[in-house]
């Protein structure tokens, strides 16, 4: 899961230059769309859950915070043309988290720069929707967005993110300790990247 937890605007400075801006898709069992500030409710439910928060935080996040997660995500689209999108299973049209790509704003030294990353309700974890979502998402930024590095910053401790980042074929680069914010202490993040031609290698293997 990602660890981004910003909540500051994002200066468009920061995000690589796309193409054109991520659009919404579906996969075989997600659709996945830009967040709407009337989706509080449903996303608020996921992020009650204290394992939602686990990386970096170490808890649940409040209606506030979450409120605060959307305007973030919404104003990133708006002013880099990128951002997370909210993930609905295609079956039930439940809200099951989010996953995409973002600007790591807490991690200056590699900007400009996109993330992979996801967070998920813990009712579906285990049943790979944080890689089919990721891969629809490293999908666009190598296709219609034209990016040539996308990078995964899961925390060092969190396993199963980092087992995603490997099934997706991103290349472990380094492990570093982020300074500590407002919100959570110091944390130790494994620095994943792969190039448009290493993805586009992987998914022809596949």
């Amino acid at each position: 899961m990602t660890e981004q937890s910003q909540t500051a605007p994002v200066d468009p400075s920061l995000a690589p230059d796309l193409a054109v801006p991520i659009a919404d898709v579906e996969t075989a069992r997600l659709r996945l769309r830009r967040f709407a500030r009337t989706d509080v409710d449903d996303l608020a439910v996921v992020f009650a859950k204290p394992e939602v928060w686990e990386f970096p935080l170490g808890r649940a996040v409040t209606r506030d915070e979450t409120v605060e997660f959307l305007d973030t995500q919404i104003d990133q689209y708006e002013s880099c043309g990128v951002a997370c999108w909210l993930a609905t299973q295609r079956a039930t049209g439940r809200v099951i988290g989010y996953v995409g790509i973002s600007v790591p704003a807490f991690h200056p030294a590699i900007l400009p720069a996109v993330e992979v990353g996801w967070r998920f309700d813990p009712d579906v974890w285990g049943q790979g929707y944080a890689t089919e979502g990721a891969r629809a998402a490293l999908d666009q930024s190598f296709g219609p967005l034209g990016l040539d590095r996308v990078c995964s910053l899961p925390q060092a401790e969190n396993t199963a993110s980092v087992r995603v980042a490997e099934r997706l074929g991103l290349r472990h680069e380094r492990t570093l300790t982020l300074p500590a914010t407002d919100r959570r202490g110091p944390v130790n993040v494994a620095e994943f990247w792969i190039g448009a031609t290493e993805w586009r290698t992987t998914t022809e293997e596949t």
